[in-house]
């Protein structure tokens, strides 16, 4: 599981049909050496630009938007309401 922050959103017209109908975000990570990487991950609880999300990946991530049969290797399944350890939730 990986802790995100969504910066943005992805709109494709053209995909598998397994994802017609699904919602398309980037999210921002850090790695284990503090560098941020982006990730594009299904959103199927509406997730928003700005919040900090728990994100699967994986077959973790096919089964958390119960779309086993579909292409789909990260999924946010949590929104953050709280926590710390990141500059980001530490307020």
């Amino acid at each position: 599981m990986l802790v995100g922050k969504i910066i943005g959103s992805v709109v494709a017209t053209r995909k598998n049909e397994k994802l017609v109908g699904s919602k398309f975000m980037i999210v921002e990570t850090l790695d284990a050496m503090g560098e941020m990487k982006r990730l594009v991950a299904v959103d199927n609880v509406g997730a928003g630009i700005g919040e900090m999300v728990l994100v699967a990946t994986g077959s973790a991530a096919r089964i958390g938007c119960d779309q086993e049969r579909a292409p789909i290797d990260a999924a946010i399944v949590g929104i953050i309401d709280s926590g710390t350890g990141l500059p980001e939730l530490d307020a």
